[in-house]
């Protein structure tokens, strides 16, 4: 079999190819597809490969201590309480999950989830899972994105 290429079908996948956590590199988090095979539905999401806790400083120190962390992005199957009764009832490898874009910041991650759900409206589309749109973002997240972020067209 060759090397990176999807091996189940409930595998993340970006374009077309099967996405390791060897591929994270520097990025923050990704927006994300899941579609059900079995009927059309689909759902767009987010999500971020680490996360950072903050740690008590050591004894005799002030500066607190951080620890980075993978999330569990690779067993992820989104937050949709619709998306996952159907997972249950459908089993998993009747859905497909696929990365749209990944982003360098949590900004990145928040706004493009955003402007993707818009781009497609999602709420306004029967045949999504998706119920909600929430974002709170702020001009000094998105203010470095590169135009090819803010330029990008409907997927």
């Amino acid at each position: 079999m060759q090397a990176n290429t999807i091996t189940m079908k409930t595998d993340w996948s970006h374009n077309g190819r099967q996405f390791t956590s060897d591929d994270i590199g520097d990025f923050y988090g990704f927006v994300y597809r899941i579609t059900n095979l079995v009927t059309g539905y689909d759902y767009v999401g987010r999500k971020y490969f680490k996360t950072i806790r903050k740690l008590k400083p050591l004894i005799g120190r002030k500066n607190k201590r951080h620890k980075t962390k993978e999330t569990d992005w690779l067993e992820y199957w989104g937050s949709s309480k619709r998306l996952l009764e159907d997972i249950e009832a459908l089993g998993k490898e009747n859905f497909k999950r696929e990365i749209i874009c990944l982003c360098n910041t949590r900004g990145e991650t928040n706004y493009m989830e955003a402007k993707i759900q818009f781009d497609e409206d999602v709420l306004l589309n029967e045949c999504n899972y998706n119920g909600i749109i929430a974002i709170k973002i702020g001009y000094g997240s998105v203010k470095n994105l590169p135009e090819a972020v803010y330029n990008r067209t409907k997927v």
